[in-house]
């Protein structure tokens, strides 16, 4: 998936945090629904301007980083 089509990071927005597609709601916050047990239909039903294309693009955009790491670290 490219998930640079949902994913921005905007400096003066949420302290340069990625964000979805220019909103508030951060990469970080999805994750964490998600890691709490949140089901995608939960999120998307609290926050019906995502899609969930969004929301695979955060996890799509988490494992493009820790990919990254693992390059760092090695």
């Amino acid at each position: 998936m490219d998930y640079k089509k949902h994913i921005t990071i905007e400096a003066d927005k949420r302290g340069g945090k990625p964000c979805i597609r220019g909103m508030r709601i951060t990469v970080y916050d999805i994750l964490e629904y998600l890691a709490a047990g949140m089901s995608q239909e939960d999120i998307l039903s609290d926050f019906p301007e995502l899609t969930e294309a969004d929301i695979r693009a955060c996890i799509a955009f988490a494992a493009n980083r820790e990919r990254e790491l693992t390059k760092i670290s090695a």
